[in-house]
């Protein structure tokens, strides 16, 4: 069995470190205006993912690109969507529009009340493995927030070349699906909800990942680390201790991807933050690039962040994450629109990185999310935008990170697509005059 290195202690993300926190060209996208057609007009999309090949570049059946959204109704209030989340998927072939699939989780024969998060593997035999999050209990009456990350493997792809041609159905996910839960926490390493002292309780958005340095196969997830009361974490400062967000992993001893084990956590935030969320990895060149997404809200007293964006590096999978640009923060909205795009996911193309996101609430800048509520009905729904966001241009290099420029809504280019050269001031012109203009 391949064990976990020896580490002195889970590596942190420090207050020191997040003290530095700023907005910077480098690091902030552009103003995101609705576009002319939604990924799906029926329906609300945002938290979004790529089917994969085990190796973690972006599989590609029959020459089509799959991503996997969560979904609700269009005419529900963007604020009650989590409560009703159902899993569909989207193909592509070309990478910018989008054709709608299907329900990739079927709720009725899932764990949960409703799916959250997670990721999806198209193995080497053509077999599919969706991760899930289930929330709650099928069947309560009262929705409840218990996390478990789960699994329906068995599924295959199947892709039908005439309907290509008609502008059918040209791909389709067949089950039967088998339906098991992966992990719960341990409240040993990974905080059990009844241990929950904070704002909000986290485990969930499964993640699979094979590491190409030692061929082993892992699971990454959000989580948090048990704080007990009393503790002398954070100097013993019980307000502190409820933020303590962490990257969990959990390995495979066999390289099934539905057989794991717990190992200590990747990164811990606390007194920092309380959800690292959506944790995936890109490798290059032997170093291990970790991102997550965060809240402005959910970083702990006496600190402030965004949404955001946040990214570390470390030479191997078990290595010291420092965090990237100093402080963590990779790609921010800018302050005019603070909360524009969230749950963003960072993927390799050619020498730069891309990352996608959701296209969240715009004309709106206030300085709380929590102020949408405040709204009418109707303009809570003309803010939303529930459908995919422009993709952003990284730039990468070492514990650096910068803003290149932006592609459309939606667009997702694989390995082999070549894009134009791209900088903020080529595609938009200089920072001064576009500030000026909003």
């Amino acid at each position: 069995m391949h064990e976990q290195p020896p580490r002195l202690e889970t590596p942190a993300w420090t207050r020191a470190q997040t003290a530095g926190i700023a907005r910077t060209d480098d690091a902030v996208a552009p103003v995101i205006y609705p576009p002319s057609t939604k990924t799906d007009p029926d329906y609300h999309v945002w938290d979004t993912w790529l089917l994969r090949e085990r190796d973690g570049s972006v599989a590609t059946p029959g020459g089509y690109r799959v991503i996997f959204c969560l979904s609700a109704p269009a005419e529900l209030l963007p604020g009650k969507r989590h409560d009703v989340a159902t899993i569909r998927y989207f193909y592509s072939d070309d990478g910018e529009t989008w054709h709608r699939g299907g329900v990739a989780v079927e709720p009725d024969e899932a764990f949960g009340s409703r799916q959250w998060a997670g990721s999806a593997l198209l193995d080497d035999d053509g077999t599919l493995y969706l991760y899930y999050t289930a929330a709650g209990f099928a069947g309560e009456e009262e929705l409840t927030y218990t996390q478990r990350l789960a699994c329906a493997s068995g599924g295959t792809v199947s892709v039908d070349g005439d309907a290509r041609q008609e502008s059918g159905d040209a791909l389709s996910l067949d089950g039967p699906w088998e339906h098991e839960i992966l992990l719960e926490p341990d409240g040993a390493r990974y905080e059990t909800e009844t241990q929950s002292r904070g704002m909000t309780y986290t485990f969930r958005d499964p993640w699979f990942f094979e590491d190409p340095e030692s061929g082993e196969t892992y699971l990454l997830f959000e989580a948090n680390t048990p704080v007990p009361e009393g503790s002398d974490r954070c100097g013993g400062d019980p307000a502190q201790q409820e933020f303590n967000g962490s990257v969990g992993i959990a390995h495979s001893p066999t390289g099934d991807p539905t057989d794991w084990e717990f190992r200590d956590p990747l990164l811990d935030a606390v007194g920092v933050n309380q959800e690292l969320e959506r944790p995936h990895l890109v490798v290059d060149d032997g170093s291990y690039y970790l991102f997550i997404s965060s809240h402005v809200h959910t970083f702990a007293p006496g600190l402030a962040g965004y949404d955001a964006l946040y990214g570390f590096v470390a030479d191997g999978l078990f290595g010291e994450y420092e965090p990237l640009n100093g402080s963590g923060l990779v790609l921010t909205n800018p302050a005019n629109a603070p909360f524009q795009s969230y749950s963003w996911l960072v993927y390799p193309h050619r020498d730069e990185l891309l990352v996608t996101s959701f296209f969240n609430y715009y004309d709106f800048d206030r300085p709380s999310l929590d102020d949408i509520a405040l709204l009418p009905d109707d303009e809570q729904l003309r803010r939303f935008g529930g459908t995919l966001a422009p993709t952003v241009r990284l730039g990468y290099g070492g514990e650096e990170t910068w803003v290149k420029g932006t592609l459309s809504h939606g667009h997702l280019p694989v390995t082999d697509e070549e894009l134009p050269p791209a900088s903020f001031e080529e595609r938009y012109g200089s920072r001064e005059e576009v500030e000026g203009e909003y």
